[in-house]
């Protein structure tokens, strides 16, 4: 029995010594693209805000009813709904979850928060991330906004 515990334990202890820190470096890296995504929406820069999205035309983003396809449709979309950095007002993120579901995808939940002089308009966000040219960017961008 000694024996059995033995090895499992030596089993545990090299799994731990192989383990590569993947999940935590992937995990930082979305992260920092949501905080820096966070500082270029409160300099007023969509353009920069943007640079988290993959620039594709595969790109989805859902909101309300309605949903479409494309990063330059998805900024111009932006553009239109916050045309002055007053309309953008101080967002903030929450990352609630980060699920990693495998080496190159990942599915983020969270809150978001908007601060202005009139309102707070506030909701959650799905997003899915993928690995792309050795950069995690939202592939997929499902936002709703609380009543």
């Amino acid at each position: 029995m000694n024996k059995f515990i033995s090895i499992i334990f030596a089993l545990g202890v090299l799994s731990g010594c192989t383990n590569t820190g993947a999940p935590d470096a992937a995990e930082n890296s979305i992260a920092q693209v949501m905080a820096t995504q966070q500082q270029a929406w409160n300099d007023g820069d969509l353009k920069a805000f943007m640079q988290g999205y993959w620039p594709s035309e595969e790109l989805r983003f859902a909101s309300g009813d309605s949903y479409r396809f494309g990063w330059q449709t998805t900024l111009d979309n932006y553009i239109k709904g916050y045309p002055d950095k007053a309309t953008m007002g101080q967002l903030k993120f929450e990352l609630i979850d980060i699920d990693l579901v495998s080496d190159e995808v990942a599915i983020v939940f969270g809150r978001w928060h908007l601060t202005r002089a009139s309102d707070q308009p506030h909701g959650l966000f799905t997003l899915v991330f993928e690995q792309k040219d050795g950069r995690w960017l939202i592939t997929k961008d499902h936002t709703s906004s609380a009543k």
